[in-house]
């Protein structure tokens, strides 16, 4: 049997291992959640480049005990240069996936670190940034091995990526690396130390933005330093929906948060009381069903939205959708799906902050481009924008549909629960899944994270739209879910496709509770 990792002092989880020890380190020295969550954070943009990095965005959820959560939108918009008339001119009929015209959007990550830490200095003493960032220079100028999944990434993704400016020089100046190969970043080093000395504001309004600035204009991008300067972090109330057993949270649109609210809510008025049978697999991607396909028709940047996603939250709405799921039968589908790669990441410490945060820099390695002398691959999350009318088209100054959405629990037992996961359209549904398992019907958090799971539609590293499910779901379910006209396809156990999920849980006694994805190469680091 799987068991959760407890402790008194603090955690972190991480999908890997290092992310989560450098944030342990910082609550050993006295620092509050948020700090430590900055500290993996940076770590993990140097430990798994494949996944995420500092040229990418980020979202944070944020629990303070006695107060409502709070939530930081650190997302950046397209560039002033970037219109269809550019797209149309270059002789694109879509918005690239990879390359320098594919680097459309300002990475948000480091503002979303700088308003974190600024927030957090409202629970008191703070330690300095050149603590916070110190592991993250070490991996980087010492080196780390290379995990499978970047090594497989890497090989598998190759064409892509080899002639993109900057990506073969920083993750491959020999060639595809193996697996376990160390990979020194000394430019991503020097870039983070700048940060460390100068100040966080320095990635957007100082001497490293110059420089990224001049390295995006020269390998092609619209991105210019007037929209790095322009850019500022924001914090933003988020989303809710109240469940049975409590409320649950996440971000507002252009994430897809509002399809995880939705989801849970859907399922909650469903009857459903065991996990993991045939039931339960189909009421929730039934569900995933209804959320999607709001989602796909509305959500983008909020200032173009004509509805309010907070409204498909309310009971009445959710009642009114969960009326539309047959508890026997398979909706059709598909509907467009939504790719994405990223990696999510909690913190507790012992007074009971709690933090829920994702960083992406969208596909795998984003757009492939490294600006020069920074190590810094830059995101391609203004991929997911469309040159055609619709929710999503391109226009300057726009914020992208995102697929990154962390969720924050408070149960009305007094628990505080923050969980999340990489996986594009598969965030959602992973987070649906861990949640009822764990919460409404009494998994242990570990347990919840390790078992089977499945995914409706396209995901991380995949295009087709069917229902996949792990090897290790039984074969009767299997076959349930057929008979109810689902088409199933079986996957490999413990897969990639399924995310790397975790959870961090503050129980009233003050115990705190960790979980990590074996599909991932995490720990829980507590104290």
């Amino acid at each position: 049997m799987l068991y959760s990792k407890t402790c008194l002092g603090g955690m972190v989880t991480a999908p890997h291992h290092l992310a989560a020890q450098a944030g342990a380190q910082i609550l050993r020295e006295g620092g509050n959640a948020v700090e430590a969550m900055v500290a993996a954070a940076a770590a993990i943009a140097v430990v798994y480049p494949h996944m995420n990095g500092i040229g990418g965005d980020g979202f944070w959820l944020i629990s303070e005990p006695g107060r409502e959560p709070v939530a930081i939108r650190a997302c950046g918009p397209s560039a002033g240069l970037a219109t269809k008339a550019f797209y149309a001119g270059h002789g694109y009929s879509a918005v690239p996936t990879r390359g320098a015209h594919a680097a459309l959007t300002v990475a948000g990550a480091v503002g979303g670190w700088s308003a974190a830490l600024d927030y957090a200095q409202r629970f008191g003493r703070a330690l300095p940034l050149p603590v916070l960032l110190a592991d993250a220079i070490r991996h980087a100028q010492a080196g780390v091995p290379i995990t499978r999944s970047q090594h497989e990434l890497t090989r598998d993704k190759w064409s892509e990526l080899k002639d993109q400016p900057g990506f073969a020089a920083t993750y491959a100046a020999a060639g595809i690396p193996a697996q376990g190969t160390v990979l020194k970043q000394p430019a991503l080093a020097a870039s983070l130390s700048r940060l460390a000395e100068a100040g966080l504001d320095d990635f957007y309004r100082g001497d490293l933005a110059a420089t990224l600035a001049a390295g995006l204009e020269a390998a092609g991008s619209p991105v210019r330093r007037a929209d790095l300067e322009a850019f500022r972090a924001q914090i933003v109330q988020p989303l809710m929906v109240q469940l049975r057993s409590g409320r649950v949270y996440n971000l507002p649109p252009p994430t897809q948060g509002v399809s995880a609210l939705m989801i849970i809510g859907l399922f909650d008025r469903l009857g459903i009381t065991e996990a993991d049978g045939f039931a339960h697999i189909h009421g929730l991607v039934e569900a995933t069903k209804r959320a999607f396909i709001l989602r796909n028709r509305h959500v983008t940047d909020p200032a173009h939205m004509s509805v309010d996603a907070a409204h498909w939250l309310l009971a009445e709405a959710l009642d009114q959708e969960a009326r539309q799921i047959h508890l026997q039968q398979a909706a059709p589908w598909p509907h467009p799906a939504k790719p994405g790669d990223t990696i999510w990441m909690g913190a507790a410490d012992a007074q009971g902050r709690v933090v829920s945060y994702i960083q992406s820099i969208f596909w795998e390695f984003g757009s492939g481009v490294v600006p020069a002398d920074t190590g810094i691959v830059w995101q391609n999350r203004g991929a997911s924008f469309t040159l055609d009318d619709g929710a999503n088209q391109l226009q300057p100054g726009k914020l992208p549909f995102h697929t990154l959405n962390p969720s924050l629990a408070r149960l009305e037992d007094g628990r505080t629960l923050a969980y999340g996961t990489m996986g594009g359209e598969g965030q959602p549904q992973t987070q649906a899944a861990v949640f009822t398992r764990h919460v409404l019907f009494g998994q242990n958090l570990q347990a919840a994270v390790s078992a089977p799971r499945w995914l409706l539609g396209r995901t991380w590293g995949d295009v087709s739209t069917n229902l996949k499910v792990e090897g290790r779901v039984p074969a009767a379910t299997i076959d349930a879910l057929r008979q109810a006209g689902h088409e199933v396809q079986v996957v490999e156990e413990y897969t990639d496709m399924m995310g790397h999920a975790g959870a961090v849980c503050v129980h009233p006694d003050g115990v705190i509770e960790g979980a990590t994805d074996p599909r991932a190469d995490g720990v829980c680091a507590g104290l």
